[in-house]
């Protein structure tokens, strides 16, 4: 099995590799239920990047705040000089479970196959924690984190409703592309969908405080 969990294999894949490759879906089959919770004048953080297409595609609807983050400093470099004349649109070289960002940074934060990634490699449950523990502080108190995913939700709510987070997780689903347009990372993946997993900061707490006040 491919060691998605490790650096050394993104780096050894995208400088092999180094063509536009997108993980599950385009933007054209995310696009009705993003727009629900992310606006244009969002400031927004891509997590694990890649080389993938979302940003730019994006960007061309008038998303023009977005943070790109990988791991892997060559897709970042060829992807800083792909798209150098997009103003709004950068690069950095970063760990997402150690990310080097200020706090309540960010509106929303989109990840396309980087938890899925994180669960695929050694010590998945410690670093799914440290990954999701660094989306929570660096978004705004009533931000997003938007997962897109190939895990049902018997697996991956035990990551995402944990009490620390606070977040209210709605699950959508959205059909898979036609083979060929995507890739999955699990060989096994039968199901006929992917799972985007909507996760709203805040929500949780606010409801508690309010049966608090009404009881």
């Amino acid at each position: 099995m491919a060691q998605y969990g490790k650096a050394e294999y993104w780096e050894e894949r995208y400088t092999r590799d180094p063509e536009p490759f997108d993980w599950y879906q385009r933007w054209a089959g995310l696009k009705d239920t993003f727009t629900e919770f992310a606006q244009p004048s969002h400031a927004i953080l891509m997590l694990g990047c890649g080389n993938s297409r979302l940003s730019e595609e994006m960007y061309e609807e008038g998303y023009h705040s977005i943070t790109n983050i990988d791991l892997c400093m060559t897709v970042i470099k060829a992807m800083q000089e792909k798209d150098r004349d997009k103003p709004g649109l950068t690069y950095k070289q970063m760990d997402g479970r150690s990310m080097e960002l200020p706090d309540a940074n960010f509106n929303v934060v989109i990840d396309k196959a980087c938890l899925d990634s994180i669960l695929c490699g050694e010590g998945s449950t410690h670093n799914a924690q440290k990954l999701l523990t660094e989306v929570s502080r660096v978004l705004q108190p009533n931000g997003v984190y938007i997962a897109v995913s190939h895990g049902q939700p018997s697996y991956r709510l035990t990551y995402l409703q944990r009490p620390e987070f606070g977040w209210n997780v709605k699950t959508y689903t959205v059909q898979k592309p036609m083979m060929g347009m995507t890739a999955s990372l699990s060989a096994d993946d039968k199901d006929s969908v992917h799972y985007i997993y909507v996760c709203v900061k805040g929500e949780v707490a606010k409801a508690i405080r309010l049966c608090l006040v009404t009881m």
